[in-house]
């Protein structure tokens, strides 16, 4: 018998491009995915890769990448950036596919502002969960879902463990691309935000024990959230981190199967 395997995508912008490098490097040690959570660029890139395309066109697609893709700004009242563009992005690149149609199961987190809590997506459109989940505040202006106003995941789930323990895994891979950069250049009201949200996290997960079996945490500090044109060396970064974590994969499965086999007898 083997473990259902979960991955939990974390938030960090641009630095999210190095979940590419981890999915990379588990397809070729032939280690399955069998559901997926994310969160903010986490959950972006778990849209595209759970929706069907082989990494090959997501290496090529990172690397075409551009922020204009996702900018049209607004009058602040809510945030800079309507997002509409992002969800017409996503709608075409994932077929607009309802996240219940998804080849791997999804779920995406945001954060209910209003409620203060954390809000998740098993079904509906994927372009308005991914747009949610992005959604910084005050860069974008929240999304609007119901009675709920939905802004970024990583602010209440930096790397959502706990949904993917949720969804079934019985094994949990943790990928966190959100290290603090010390010393940071900040210049721009994005880069206050940014490393105020990180900062934030980080001081959150020094005191909430991770429920990952296996935590994988790319050495991209040195990069902004906004390095969107250094996608190839974020993503070696995810796929060298990650063949470094190999053996801890593999003997956190073994460590199940023993256990199932305790159990059985």
């Amino acid at each position: 018998m083997e473990p259902k395997i979960g991955l939990a995508l974390g938030s960090g912008g641009a630095r999210g491009y190095a979940h590419l490098g981890v999915l990379k490097v588990l397809e070729d040690e032939k280690i399955p995915i069998d559901l997926v959570a994310g969160s903010s660029m986490g959950a972006l890139v778990a849209a595209f890769y759970c929706s069907g395309h082989d990494l090959e066109n997501l290496y090529r697609l990172a690397n075409t990448f551009r922020s204009k893709f996702f900018v049209d700004l607004s009058v602040p009242r809510m945030g800079f950036i309507t997002g509409e563009k992002i969800k017409q992005f996503v709608k075409l690149f994932t077929h607009q596919k309802q996240l219940e149609d998804l080849n791997i199961p999804l779920t995406i987190v945001a954060t209910d502002i209003v409620r203060a809590e954390r809000y998740v997506f098993t079904t509906g459109p994927i372009d308005v969960a991914v747009r949610a989940s992005i959604a910084i505040p005050g860069i974008f202006v929240p999304e609007k879902v119901g009675d709920r106003l939905l802004v970024d995941g990583g602010v209440i789930d930096r790397v959502p463990a706990t949904v993917a323990r949720e969804m079934g895994a019985d094994v949990v891979i943790g990928v966190d691309v959100s290290q603090v950069k010390r010393n940071a250049e900040i210049n721009t009201i994005y880069d206050v935000i940014m490393q105020s949200i990180d900062i934030l996290q980080a001081e959150i997960l020094r005191y909430r024990a991770s429920t990952a079996d296996v935590i994988i945490s790319p050495k991209v500090e040195q990069f902004s959230g906004k390095t969107y044109q250094q996608a190839a060396e974020i993503i070696r970064f995810g796929e060298e981190e990650t063949q470094k974590a190999i053996p801890a994969i593999r003997q956190a499965i073994e460590n199940w199967k023993e256990r199932q086999s305790v159990d059985e007898k």
